[in-house]
C-alpha cells in the first residue's frame, strides 16, 4: 500500500509547530510525537501516539501505527461477519442469561463441531445445501472414531446454528442459510423400566443398608429426582419434621473454557428450569431411614460440609449395586423412569406427577411416561356403547 505524506512545518519560539493537517510535533522533553485519530466516543476523538527521538524516525513509526490500525479496524470488521465472530459475541451476550453448563456445552458444540467447518466463512456465504451436507456428516462419522453422532446432539447442533442466524440477523449481518429446512428425526429409545420384581428387590436391598450411597439411590428411586440434583443435596434441603425434600441446585461437571490446567470443573448452580425448583413430599417410611444419617449443613450423600459426591461416582456407586443383587445393567436415570412409570401405574394424577417431576410442561410427562394399555383402551372404548 502506497502511503503519501505532506509535511508543511513553521517555526514559532524555536519549537516545530505542525501545519493543518500534520500531526507530528516536538514536545518540550525534546522527544518528538506523532497523533493519529482513532475514533470518537461521546463527542470526543480518541487519539493513538508514538514517539521517536527524530521526526524521521517519529514519521516513520505513525505510517506503520495507521496502517496497522486500519488493518485492525478492517480485520474486525471482516471478522464480526463470519461466524467465528458471530458466535463469539453470541456467547459473551449469552452468558449474562444462559447457565454455565449450557454455555459451557454451545462452546464445545462450536469447537468441536460447527466452527472446524464454518468458522472462517461470512454468515452470508454459508448456504443450506452446506449445512444439508454436514448433518449427514455428522450423523454419519461426526463423533469419535468416525462413529456417527447421535440425532440429539445434531439437533442441539443445528440448535445453535438457529440461534447464530437470529443473533446475526439481529446485528444487521446478512445470513444465507434458513436452517428451517433440515427436519433431523429424533429416534425414541425405549425407556429402561426396573419391573415389579426388580423394583423390590433394589428397594430391599437399599433399605437394609445404612450406607450414604446406597440411601442416595433409595431417595432417587422413592422421588423420582434427577443424579445431579442428588448430588447437590444437602441437609438444608431435607425437612424430616415437614416430610419435604426442596429441590433448589443441581451439581455436573462441565469443561472448563478458561482454565488453565484442568480442563473440567464442577459446578452447582440452580436448575435449569423454574420448574425444577420444586417441593416434594416424603413418606413417612423414608423420613425413618434417612433420620440416622442427618447432618445439619452438609451434603447429603456425603454427611460433610465441604465433600461431594460428583455424578460419575454415584454412577459407579449404583452399577456396583445392581452387579451384586444381580439385576441387568442400567443408566443412573432408570431409577426415575422406574419413579414414574411406577406413578402412572398407581393412577397419579399427570398434573401433580408432572411437578413432582420438575416438567416444564405436562406435555412432556404425557408423551414419556403415560402409555394406556390395550386392556385401558379396549375398556374405554367399551363405555361408549354401555
Amino acid at each position: 500500500m502506497h502511503i503519501e505524506f505532506y509535511e508543511f512545518f513553521v517555526i514559532l519560539g524555536g519549537i516545530s509547530m505542525p501545519r493543518k493537517g500534520d500531526n507530528i510535533y516536538k514536545r518540550k522533553d525534546g522527544r518528538w510525537e506523532g497523533r493519529f485519530v482513532k475514533g470518537r466516543t461521546n463527542g470526543r476523538t480518541i487519539f493513538g501516539s508514538v514517539f521517536g527521538k527524530t521526526r524521521r524516525e517519529t514519521k516513520a513509526k505513525l505510517a506503520v501505527a495507521q496502517y496497522e490500525w486500519q488493518e485492525g479496524l478492517l480485520e474486525a470488521k471482516r471478522h464480526r461477519t463470519k461466524l467465528e465472530g458471530v458466535s463469539d459475541a453470541w456467547l459473551q451476550e449469552s452468558e449474562a442469561f444462559l447457565k454455565e453448563s449450557t454455555i459451557a456445552k454451545y462452546r464445545d458444540y462450536l469447537r468441536c463441531y460447527i466452527c472446524p467447518r464454518f468458522g472462517k466463512m461470512d454468515m452470508g456465504n454459508i448456504s443450506d445445501e452446506m449445512l444439508s451436507a454436514f448433518c449427514i456428516s455428522l450423523l454419519e462419522k461426526g463423533g469419535a472414531n468416525c462413529q456417527g453422532l447421535s440425532t440429539k446432539t445434531v439437533s442441539e447442533i443445528f440448535r445453535v446454528m438457529k440461534q447464530l442466524r437470529k443473533f446475526a440477523m439481529s446485528r444487521k449481518i446478512s445470513v444465507g442459510y434458513q436452517a428451517d429446512c433440515l427436519a433431523i428425526r429424533q429416534k425414541t429409545k425405549p425407556l429402561r423400566v426396573f419391573s415389579p420384581m426388580e423394583r423390590e428387590k433394589l428397594q430391599a436391598y437399599l433399605e437394609a443398608s445404612n450406607r450414604r450411597s446406597h440411601l442416595g439411590i433409595l431417595l432417587c428411586l422413592s422421588t423420582g429426582i434427577r443424579l445431579g440434583e442428588l448430588c447437590a443435596l444437602t441437609w438444608d434441603d431435607i425437612s424430616l419434621d415437614e416430610q419435604k425434600l426442596y429441590v433448589r441446585r443441581t451439581l455436573q461437571r462441565i469443561r472448563d473454557h478458561e482454565g488453565r490446567c484442568a480442563k473440567t470443573k464442577i459446578v452447582i448452580t440452580p436448575p435449569k428450569s423454574d420448574c425444577s425448583i420444586r417441593t416434594i413430599p416424603l413418606p413417612r417410611k423414608l423420613c425413618s431411614a434417612l433420620a440416622p444419617t442427618r447432618r445439619p449443613g452438609a451434603f447429603f450423600l456425603t454427611g460433610d460440609t465441604e465433600k461431594f459426591v460428583e455424578p460419575r461416582t454415584m454412577q459407579n456407586h449404583f452399577k456396583a449395586v445392581l452387579v451384586a443383587i444381580g439385576i441387568a445393567d442400567a443408566n443412573f436415570h432408570a431409577l426415575r423412569h422406574t419413579f414414574a412409570t411406577q406413578c402412572v401405574e398407581a393412577d397419579f394424577d399427570v398434573k401433580c406427577l408432572s411437578e413432582l417431576l420438575g416438567h416444564s410442561d405436562v406435555s412432556i410427562t404425557l408423551n414419556r411416561y403415560v402409555h394406556p394399555t390395550m386392556e385401558l383402551k379396549r375398556q374405554n372404548m367399551e363405555k361408549l356403547l354401555s
